[in-house]
């Protein structure tokens, strides 16, 4: 992060202002007759439409009662459908959200389901397709190259490489413990390996936590991490091989509030960060970060600040109802960045910025 760019001093907006055209709309909001938790919010475009899936419960994160509801725009993200289930709990495994992949004529769903009462807490990846964003088809398992299932939950943005590869990253079992994986199937269902990589394990965990990826312009893969070790900074790892072999990850000197990020490239090549940088565990403000050559972040947008008249109070309680904006998720559509995001983990919103607001 360049000198100057954030200034975490300033708790509510890091000292950034405002930014006309951009608008936030609400996809679901907690009421007394709904659930209270929503939390891993993720956006794609199929077919003319908007879809937005998350993680949905009663009223604790991670609960035996989760699963993964879904709504739908029919106009560019401006009103919303009711919540409709994508995928339900049984009484063997509870669900959450995995992504989105859409391939040509269909439209892949990913969930994650975790075994209930397992220890340490850990997942495998599924998915479900459809080719009308109405009706699925059953479950089916995500594999790993050898044919065997993936043992590990997926991380909701695969990048897809210009070539086709994607390039994302699992937290595999036992635990949650992450490593980069790619496959050159265009739908992510099968064909994936793991990456050479060196994660720290902390235990149940590793250090290194929730990533996402972009590119920079001589096709070096960044991968950047939660730091579950609080540096409050973010954590990179690098690829020159198409994801196949990764260098040890490094703390940068970005400001983070121990939180998930969403990265990747406009459409110029230039490349982008969503995330809360803050030098605690406070989830706002919620900043769109840039960099031209996906080294040096110089320049910063905010999306949502802290102030009481633009976050609100959380209206329900709930285990790890975390304040502020969680877990942002970014997709580009028709001139667009669609920044998706659980506000105190209760209520699903977007954030819009039309791209000519960056040149600004």
């Amino acid at each position: 992060m360049a000198d100057g760019v954030i200034d975490t001093t300033n708790h509510e907006s890091a000292g950034l202002l405002p930014t006309t055209g951009v608008k936030t709309v609400t996809i679901f909001k907690a009421e007394e007759h709904t659930d209270h938790y929503a939390n891993g919010v993720v956006m794609t475009a199929f077919k003319g439409k908007l879809y937005c899936l998350w993680q949905s419960s009663p009223k604790d994160e991670d609960s035996d009662d989760t699963w993964v509801a879904y709504s739908v725009s029919a106009d560019e993200g401006s009103t919303w459908s009711n919540p409709q289930p994508l995928a339900l709990p049984t009484k063997d495994f509870y669900c959450t959200s995995g992504g989105w992949q859409v391939n040509g004529d269909t439209l892949i769903a990913f969930i994650n389901t975790w075994q209930k009462g397992f220890e340490p807490r850990g997942g495998k990846t599924n998915y479900i397709t459809s080719v009308d964003g109405r009706t699925w088809s059953q479950m089916l398992p995500v594999t790993m190259a050898a044919g065997n299932d993936m043992e590990g939950v997926l991380e909701q943005d695969p990048y897809t490489l210009p070539d086709g590869r994607l390039v994302g990253a699992a937290h595999f079992m036992p635990g949650l413990h992450v490593c980069p994986v790619y496959t050159d199937d265009s739908r992510g269902i099968s064909g994936w390996r793991k990456g050479l990589f060196e994660a720290e394990d902390n235990g149940k965990q590793s250090r290194e936590m929730e990533p996402s990826q972009y590119m920079q312009p001589d096709g070096t893969l960044v991968m950047l991490f939660r730091d579950q070790k609080s540096s409050f900074r973010k954590m990179a790892s690098i690829s020159t091989d198409r994801g196949e072999t990764w260098t040890k990850p490094v703390v940068t000197n970005i400001p983070d509030a121990r939180t998930k990020q969403c990265a990747g490239n406009l459409p110029d090549g230039s490349s982008f960060m969503v995330s809360c940088p803050a030098n605690d565990k406070q989830r706002w403000p919620l900043v769109l970060q840039l960099s031209q050559d996906g080294k040096v972040f110089d320049k910063a947008i905010l999306l949502r600040s802290g102030s009481p008249a633009d976050l609100p109070q959380r209206r329900y309680e709930g285990r790890y109802k975390t304040l502020g904006y969680n877990y942002p998720k970014a997709m580009i559509h028709n001139g667009h960045l669609y920044v998706g995001y659980s506000t105190n983990k209760e209520d699903v919103e977007c954030t819009i910025i039309p791209l000519d607001v960056l040149n600004r």
